[in-house]
């Protein structure tokens, strides 16, 4: 279903909305890959597994695995990820579709939210150590309009652009990987990651929803893939400010 059924459902999409990809050029043809996406409203997630240049198996909350939604998903090969626990079911399959050269989603920042890329979790780095895959930024703009609740839709006829920013790559580190490496990389990533998704606004010229409505905020999920306090790293553009705040610099 996620190669059949692909064209019919762009199709609609397109139909239905103002859909513009940009920097399609940027996505690997073919081998591993890892699509990162900012997450500010529901229709990401779609959006991520069935306009992207390439098939894409997307780590989905195994909330919407009910039913017969759970079952077209499942058909569509997206993956189930317990977002409040370490789930080493979601961790193997997509360690498994990337051993057989397919392609990857995930939202680092775990839930819905202004898509500014302000949260990050670990899963995403860990997914890239020990796979050696690229990771491609993604970047989706219009898919929640300002002020819009987590699950609403755009408007018919809306603008929405997905935008592909150039790929990250770290060398594949096989286990034992020390906590303080997989920090260190994190941080990397995650600020490519934010560079990427200025460079793609700035080109748009268009900006983010902004936050949720108050009141309207998925439940924050524990930790990604894995139980730490600490899974929320500080970007390194804010670790700066807070060593000097430290240091009592002026």
């Amino acid at each position: 279903m996620l190669r059949g059924l692909r064209p019919v459902f762009r199709a609609g999409i397109g139909a239905y909305w103002d859909l513009h990809l940009h920097g399609t050029v940027r996505v690997p043809t073919a081998g591993p890959a890892i699509f990162a996406s900012n997450h500010a409203g529901w229709l990401d997630g779609p959006l991520l597994a069935i306009v992207s240049p390439r098939p894409v198996h997307a780590l989905t909350k195994q909330e919407m695995f009910d039913g017969r939604l759970g079952a077209f998903l499942r058909g569509a090969g997206q993956i189930p990820l317990d977002r409040f626990g370490a789930d080493p079911s979601a961790v193997k399959t997509c360690l498994r579709v990337l051993a057989d050269g397919g392609a990857v989603g995930i939202f680092p920042e775990g839930t819905r939210g202004a898509g500014e890329l302000e949260v990050f979790h670990h899963g995403v780095t860990y997914l890239a150590l020990v796979s050696g895959a690229p990771v491609v930024p993604v970047t989706q703009v219009g898919t929640r309009l300002p002020g819009g609740r987590s699950s609403s839709l755009p408007p018919r006829g809306s603008r929405i652009d997905v935008s592909y920013g150039e790929a990250w790559r770290t060398t594949r580190t096989p286990w034992p990987r020390t906590r303080e490496h997989t920090l260190a990389t994190s941080a990397l990533l995650w600020e490519h990651l934010r560079e990427q998704q200025a460079s793609a606004l700035a080109h748009l010229g268009r900006r983010l929803p902004g936050p949720l409505p108050v009141g309207d905020r998925e439940e924050e999920p524990d930790t990604g893939f894995v139980r730490h306090p600490d899974i929320v790293a500080t970007p390194p553009h804010q670790q700066a400010a807070t060593a000097a705040d430290q240091q009592g610099a002026p």
